[in-house]
């Protein structure tokens, strides 16, 4: 399958992805402790990650790269902290757009861990990729400006810790011959999970309004977050498969984490429509025309990069 087939795949299931963790985070968490999800996902990937050995089996004398698999779910697991706290304090169009520092990220680790090479024109993409979430920041009202950076910060974080656990990932499949892809991500999954029952047995605070929210919904609550998880598993199978396939990880990056904004704004904007609860954006002119133009900025970056 063509890498930028697996890029589409990535867009539309990490979006939807996206508006679901949204959607629980303000609706059952009323915007407070929304990390304390990972409780669920620790047990679920853990046992998505003994399905995935039993159905493919396990060379255990490839260990030390199944540990490095293994690390690179444990940093994602971690990397969820500040992405749960960046859904707390915006929506989802705007850290749609804020994740756009993935692929410059993933341009200076590609070059420093994997030897990719760059041009000055695609350095120009970045910067005019790097533009769109600038925007946002600078048009925001000075009064919810602070709000705005703080949020950008945890999306930031959340990005440069991903972005390493997804390198770490590529370096090691690079220098792997002898394992399956799909043992290669049952290692990951099981690094996730483990990660976040480490972090949820860490902070009992977190583990206790998990439980809370579960006996107040009367376990409705469990219907969106196993519909994030088949997204987010979906998303996370694409995603690292595009990595490994692409020329380079920065342009899979570049074309997935660039093309994501565009599908979260106009899917905001229908979902909004049709389910407000759900979609939630704001739909004035002057929102709707930043947003507009953010993803213009967006796509240009995009094309220039595909044609440098």
């Amino acid at each position: 399958m063509n890498w930028l087939v697996l890029v589409l795949i990535t867009v539309i299931f990490d979006s939807t992805r996206i508006f679901i963790d949204n959607y629980i985070s303000d609706y059952y968490f009323k915007g407070r402790e929304a990390v304390s999800q990972k409780l669920f996902y620790g047990y679920t990937f853990i046992i998505l990650a003994l399905i995935l050995m039993l159905a493919t089996g396990v060379d255990f004398s490839n260990f030390t790269p199944l540990v490095l698999f293994f690390l690179s779910g444990i940093m994602h697991s971690f990397a969820g902290i500040p992405y749960y706290r960046a859904l707390e304090l915006d929506d989802s169009t705007n850290l749609g757009i804020f994740i756009q520092l993935a692929p410059v990220i993933y341009l200076i680790m590609g070059w420093f861990f994997l030897g990719e090479t760059f041009s000055i024109l695609q350095l120009v993409a970045f910067l005019i990729i790097l533009s769109g979430p600038l925007l946002i920041v600078m048009t925001t009202r000075k009064r919810s400006r602070k709000v705005k950076i703080k949020a950008v910060f945890f999306a930031f974080l959340y990005v440069l810790i991903a972005v390493s656990a997804n390198v770490l990932f590529v370096k090691e499949n690079n220098l792997t011959e002898n394992l399956s892809f799909f043992t290669e991500m049952a290692f990951v999954f099981l690094g996730k999970g483990i990660g976040n029952l480490i972090i949820m047995y860490a902070m009992p605070k977190w583990r206790r309004r998990f439980i809370s929210i579960v006996k107040s919904s009367r376990k409705k609550v469990f219907r969106p977050l196993i519909s994030s998880c088949v997204f987010g598993v979906t998303k996370d199978f694409t995603y690292r498969a595009a990595l490994f396939m692409a020329p380079s990880v920065a342009l899979a990056s570049a074309a997935s984490d660039s093309t994501t904004p565009i599908m979260i704004f106009f899917m905001g904007i229908v979902l909004t429509i049709l389910w407000p609860n759900f979609g939630r954006e704001k739909l004035n002119r002057k929102s709707v025309l930043i947003h507009l133009i953010a993803t213009v900025l967006v796509v240009a970056g995009i094309i220039l990069i595909q044609n440098s």
